[in-house]
């Protein structure tokens, strides 16, 4: 288990804007217990652990963890969710705090990443989480999703390739990416096509007034309900 976070880690994060803001609590609601504890230990442990570079402890909150929360909007209240690539929790922890009636699943393969991510569901006594060390290509048949998301972890067409067999019937892959989203998934539509994914749209989800909006792609396995 590691060190309860110091107070030298508190002063270093105090350069983020967004530190001590009234609104972080009140738009994360109840899950901001929970949110408040994984946001100090990856100031805490972060960097020191190869999870964020120095330059991301700043702007943990707009940058990481409230550009998280945009996709949660188009995740539903209950089912199984799983994050691919989910190396510090970004978006899966997350998740997991906002939509307590869900399963959430973090699929990691690095061992170190995997143990950071079984220290993070400790400190944050977050009950509705469980981790698998794998590949999302190694769990065709293990796992079946009513949703499965990625952050950051490869190009759409891999994503599709990769997801798409763990995404149930009628459920749905959400992708965050960045500016050039449309052009992506433009490029990969012939992909997106061929593994059984539809409807593949570029969505802009806003947290809090003044954050950059966050790109979602949505697809869905078969004919599913159309992502809102």
């Amino acid at each position: 288990m590691s060190e309860e976070p110091s107070a030298d880690s508190e002063v270093d994060a105090s350069v983020d804007p967004w530190n001590g803001d009234a609104r972080l609590p009140a738009y994360f609601g109840d899950a901001w217990p929970a949110i408040e504890r994984f946001h100090a230990f990856l100031v805490d442990q972060g960097e020191l652990r190869g999870l964020l570079g120095p330059r991301e402890l700043p702007r943990l909150w707009e940058r990481h963890l409230l550009n998280s929360a945009a996709v949660v909007p188009f995740i539903p209240d209950e089912g199984v969710v799983v994050d691919v690539g989910s190396g510090a929790g970004l978006p899966g922890v997350v998740i997991a705090a906002m939509r307590p009636r869900a399963q959430v699943i973090l699929v990691e393969p690095m061992e170190r990443r995997v143990a950071w991510l079984l220290d993070v569901i400790e400190r944050t006594e977050l009950a509705n989480v469980e981790v698998r060390r794998a590949r999302a290509q190694e769990l065709d048949g293990a796992l079946e999703a009513d949703v499965v998301t990625a952050r950051a972890v490869a190009s759409l067409d891999k994503l599709f390739r990769w997801c798409a067999p763990l995404v149930r019937e009628g459920g749905a892959l959400l992708a965050m990416k960045g500016a050039r989203a449309a052009d992506e998934l433009a490029a990969a539509g012939k992909v997106m096509r061929s593994v059984g994914l539809s409807d593949g749209r570029v969505h802009e989800a806003t947290t809090i007034a003044g954050t950059e909006p966050t790109r979602v792609v949505s697809a869905v396995r078969g004919r599913g309900t159309r992502v809102r």
